[in-house]
């Protein structure tokens, strides 16, 4: 374990390696020569280049929004004291709009159901639980999300069905999207509780504003102190020195730029390992935060959230290792037993901040606008399409038990993973896809170790659609380096979207159609596997993952 006992530190926080890194030195004295961290401060919209600028202006409220949230406390309590009959609190939304909810509430322990797929077997469980004592946090940004719109729809008719009338359903449901959406005034039309967001926030930067606060407060969390937090360690974002989110974005940049000239040892893989000292899930939440943010232009880096320090991914020549926690004894080395290039310790809301600024310091270095997403939309757009036309029919090459394989050139299961793991580059990684429900069929989330053992690259995996709102933008946007697995099963029973054409089971599998084709634009490696029995086909695909390392 190599000596990391000093750390920088300030407002609670505190980040141990940064000044190790290759390259890190010299970039810091570089941003600090031209005033970087007092014009990031002070939200100056010209620090990501003339193309950035128009975007940059609106989205740099994340920077002080704490203030502006201690605004919707008085609202908040009063929504609690109106809903205190219901005790389930349901939250309906995607990416920037519920990652951070999760985080906030596995941390502190509050109860929160996150409903962010459109896998039919987990809406349909989700709507069959304590449905009698639910209210509906539906939380979108552009109010036009299509997953989120669809579980509104499956909500609002379960609430009929139950034999509440429009205005009893209504009070069920608290909307929190941006001014002017169309989701404002669809809640305007149901009767909902209604709760505008910081407009000049973008979602994935949105962890201390409405979008944040609303679900988590409903659970039972004390919003006060995460924002107290986040502004403990805000007196530091202008300084020179004693700033360890400064530190932060400046080791993740020169890790991913080769010490921002080239010569170094290039890492623009981050593993991210939770060290078990206080804070639950939120590497998921850097994961959406890192990726979306950097990973276009051909460039970026890569989150890979390992399950835990023992987990295999955590090393090679390309990864940057960050554990990150909520504390650590006086004395206590970083790292929880993994070997990290950097650790991050300190509380909820001052880790939120620290990940925000350091992400847009990054951003510079790397030189893309850290506040766009714009491959984004392409899967959307596909999806869109898809569910006009029908998805095309498509033969497996063959069937092996409850597996259907896509790949000409394989002859068995084994086979096919063995291929896909060939294609893998010497930078490059393997993305694991699941569109299928992350809760009953969370077994399937061990393919992720398994695979990394069988190889010496990175491997991640994310729960479709929920990635396509994270690493879905790395994916298309950022290195054209990836080999990708999709998963998909088959429904037993599937559910109808109220008052469209179609169903959630279409709109899943409209969903992997459309990403499939984005990926296959791009001509990357693609081994698509179709599960006939979910159980069954699970048991399977992990068999065949542990006979690779024979």
């Amino acid at each position: 374990m190599r000596d990391m006992l000093a750390p920088e530190a300030a407002g609670g926080l505190a980040v141990y390696g940064a000044d190790a890194v290759e390259g890190a030195e010299k970039l810091r004295a570089d941003l600090v020569s031209a005033g970087v961290p007092g014009l990031l401060a002070a939200k100056d919209p010209t620090l990501w280049g003339e193309a950035a600028e128009a975007e940059a202006k609106i989205r740099l409220g994340w920077l002080d929004t704490f203030r502006r949230s201690r605004e919707l406390l008085g609202q908040l309590a009063e929504l609690r004291a109106e809903l205190g009959d219901l005790d389930h609190v349901v939250l309906a939304g995607m990416g920037g709009s519920s990652l951070a909810p999760e985080v906030i509430c596995r941390t502190l322990g509050c109860p929160l159901t996150v409903l962010d797929t459109t896998d039919p077997h987990q809406v349909r469980t989700v709507l069959a639980d304590r449905l009698d004592r639910t209210v509906v946090v539906v939380a979108s940004k552009s109010g036009s999300t299509v997953e989120t719109d669809s579980q509104r729809r499956a909500y609002w008719q379960a609430f009929l069905d139950l034999g509440l009338s429009e205005a009893e359903a209504g009070r069920r449901f608290v909307v929190v999207t941006d001014a002017g959406s169309p989701l404002e005034r669809t809640a305007r039309d149901m009767g909902a509780f209604l709760v505008l967001a910081d407009p000049d926030v973008g979602g994935r930067y949105s962890a201390l504003t409405a979008f944040g606060l609303v679900p988590t407060a409903l659970s039972g969390v004390d919003v006060t102190e995460l924002l107290d937090q986040a502004e403990e360690l805000s007196a530091s974002l202008g300084r020179d020195t004693d700033n360890p989110a400064l530190a932060l974005g400046v080791a993740l940049g020169a890790a991913a730029t080769a010490g921002g000239d080239g010569t170094g040892r290039r890492r623009d893989k981050l593993a991210v390992v939770e060290d078990g000292t206080g804070i639950v899930g939120i590497g998921d939440w850097i994961e959406q935060l890192i990726a979306e943010s950097t990973g276009k232009l051909g460039r970026g880096i890569l989150p890979v959230v390992l399950e835990t320090p023992g987990a295999r991914g955590s090393s090679g020549p390309d990864v940057l290792t960050v554990t990150v926690g909520g504390a650590l004894a006086p004395g206590a080395v970083p790292g929880s037993g993994v070997a990290p290039h950097l650790a991050v310790n300190g509380p909820l809301g001052a880790q939120f901040l620290a990940w925000e600024y350091a992400t847009a310091i990054a951003g510079r270095i790397i030189g893309i606008n850290p506040f766009d997403q714009p491959n984004v939309a392409e899967s959307k757009e596909n999806t869109g399409r898809i569910l006009e036309s029908g998805i095309p029919p498509v033969e497996p090459t063959f069937v092996e038990g409850a597996v259907e394989v896509y790949d000409a050139e394989a002859t068995s299961l084994e086979a096919a993973l063995r291929r896909l793991l060939g294609t893998i580059a010497p930078d490059g990684y393997l993305a694991v896809m699941a569109y299928l429900d992350r809760i009953g069929d969370v077994a399937l989330a061990g393919l992720r170790e398994e695979l990394a053992a069988a190889t010496d690259r990175p491997v991640t995996f994310g729960w479709g659609p929920r990635f396509l709102h994270s690493t879905g933008q790395y994916h298309k946007g950022g290195p054209c380096n990836g080999s990708f697995l999709q998963i998909t099963g088959a429904v037993e029973t599937d559910l109808p979207v109220p008052g469209k054409p179609y169903t959630f089971g279409h709109l899943q599998a409209a969903q992997a159609a459309g990403d499939r084709l984005a990926l296959a634009a791009r001509e990357r490696p693609l081994l698509r596997l179709h599960l006939t029995d979910r159980a069954e086909g699970i048991a399977q695909l992990l068999a065949a993952a542990r006979a690779l390392k024979g």
